[in-house]
């Protein structure tokens, strides 16, 4: 069954090691262990719905709490204590193209705002509804979840846009393909979803972002449906794909997507290599993709981040003989973590890696364990699990993202960690901060941080403090030649920030495409762009 008030499913938990709490509590003093409301009592609190009736909505007071908020920090905390604020006042489970048509045309008949939502893992606040004269209907697509098309002569896949990640690579593996989209909410996200906010998975070097893999689909938007055709590439204008990509449901709902697939690889390995400094990690990294050496994933980890999960493995005598052995090949204190994939056929890997391994080593690499690229592989989706455990010990866990060009990546990296450690000051707080470089391109890369922090006395004192950590690092990323988010979307977490990356004219004409598919601005208000009125 799947978390009502947290991550994934909750007969699932991570534990942490002894040693890697007392390793926290030594960076960061837990905070508070603040009580958590029962589903109940929260159902409890639902009030009527304002909806008129129709035979596709559900009005059901808990189902409304479970469509009503994503997985941000904000989201977690309102869950966790019951102060929700605004719930959908119904949530429709379509199972058609035509029956989202419907839907939206009983929308606008009876003047009522609509959000769609995918897998609800939204960490920027893309599906949350807001205070709002007009009845708010959700429209989850979770009942469109099934491979319709397989063209195995373009490589062309056919699904609802609710399928999920599993679900996508189990339909696609029982037929010998793979999608190779890999974020790490691929557990319960859906391949809408990934359109609509411009997701890119782990495996990014090899299959491509989310726009590499996206041909075509179907849009149902109140100016009527837009149908995307299929075709390998165009000099016919502005390329309408674009438009959808990342619009967060503002332009209407997909029903469905075609993408592009890829035969499955006879080979996939995963391995550890650590290196000396981050600056010799990043320099290598950068010369591996600027070479074009195939690989499918590249991940480096600084120093703050390698000592983190280190300590947060456990086994700790293992660990300890580690330490040692690079010790003495020359790896030691400011050690950084790499790991990096190969996927493909056994003659590619083999020269894939005899040529990283190169570079690795001209840069001081030394090639860790084995069982570290095997255990990363296993763990490679549970890291969100983390806020859980973590939280039962008095501490609040949150993330953020950019990406930005070669030769600003080590200072704002740098500027990014400062903000959020000086972000709490006032508080007498430092939290403890790391990051991993997660998607490697010729021109730069993205830069991903962690954070964690104590929990205030009460809920709205840790909401105070996220949202000064969430200002001071967005406020650095935004002035900093990067953009606002690599893969988590706008939402409204981000969308004070936008017009920094896009420009006054950019946000023009954001806002105009949008009015023209959604004239009434009954399209998931409020989020991509700010707009006072959108919601009245």
């Amino acid at each position: 069954m799947r978390r009502w008030n947290g991550w994934g499913d909750d007969s699932f938990s991570m534990e942490t090691p002894t040693g890697g709490l007392a390793f926290l509590a030594s960076k960061v003093q837990p905070g508070k262990v603040l009580a958590d409301v029962d589903l109940a009592e929260v159902i409890r609190n639902v009030p009527e719905s304002r909806l008129p009736e129709h035979a596709l909505i559900s009005v059901d007071p808990e189902i409304r709490v479970r469509h009503a908020r994503g997985q941000s920090l904000p989201d977690w905390l309102a869950m966790r204590s019951g102060v929700f604020e605004v719930f959908p006042d119904g949530v429709a489970f379509p199972e058609s193209t035509e029956q989202i048509e419907e839907l939206l045309s009983f929308c606008l008949s009876h003047d009522i705002t609509v959000i769609p939502y995918g897998g609800g893992t939204s960490v920027a606040g893309h599906i949350n509804p807001d205070k709002s004269e007009r009845p708010i209907l959700t429209i989850s697509m979770g009942r469109l979840n099934k491979l319709t098309d397989l063209n195995t002569e373009s490589q062309i896949a056919t699904f609802g846009a609710g399928t999920p990640g599993p679900q996508v690579e189990a339909q696609l593996r029982a037929k010998g393909y793979t999608l190779g989209h890999f974020p790490q909410s691929w557990e319960l996200s859906t391949i809408g979803g990934w359109v609509a906010s411009r997701s890119s998975g782990q495996q990014s070097l090899r299959y491509g972002r989310i726009e590499q893999m996206f041909a075509g689909g179907t849009v149902v938007s109140p100016a009527g449906i837009l149908n995307i055709p299929t075709i390998p590439a165009s000099s016919a204008g502005p390329d309408i794909r674009e438009m959808i990509l990342g619009s967060e449901g503002r332009m209407g709902i997909l029903s469905d997507v075609k993408v592009r697939v890829t035969p499955l690889a006879d080979q996939e390995a995963f391995f550890a290599v650590f290196l000396p400094s981050f600056e010799n990690a990043k320099s290598a990294v950068r010369e591996i993709v600027q070479e074009k050496i195939p690989m499918s994933m590249l991940r480096v980890s600084n120093a703050p981040e390698t000592v983190t999960q280190l300590k947060l493995a456990g086994h700790e005598k293992l660990i300890g003989y580690l330490e040692k052995y690079l010790s003495l090949r020359g790896v030691r204190e400011g050690k950084c973590l790499l790991t990096f994939g190969l996927t493909g056929n056994k003659t590619q890997n083999s020269l894939s890696f005899k040529q990283a391994m190169s570079i690795f080593k001209r840069y001081g690499g030394v090639r860790g364990p084995k069982m570290m690229g095997v255990k990363w592989a296993e763990n490679r989706f549970k890291f969100p699990y983390l806020r859980e455990n973590l939280w039962l010990e008095g501490y609040a866990v949150d993330t953020f993202e950019t990406a930005t060009d070669w030769d600003n990546v080590s200072d704002l990296m740098n500027r990014m960690e400062g903000s959020v450690k000086s972000a709490l000051q006032d508080e007498k707080i430092t939290p403890h901060v790391y990051t991993h470089l997660s998607h490697i391109y010729v021109q730069g890369c993205s830069i991903y941080t962690t954070y964690v922090f104590p929990t205030g006395g009460s809920y709205d004192e840790t909401l105070r403090y996220w949202k000064k950590i969430k200002a001071a690092a967005s406020e650095e990323i935004a002035k900093g030649n990067a953009t606002i988010s690599h893969q988590h979307g706008v939402g409204v977490d981000h969308a004070p920030y936008l017009e920094a990356e896009k420009g006054p004219l950019g946000m023009g004409a954001i806002r105009a495409v949008i009015q023209y598919f959604d004239p009434s601005k009954k399209l998931n208000p409020g989020k991509l762009i700010q707009n006072t009125t959108d919601s009245k």
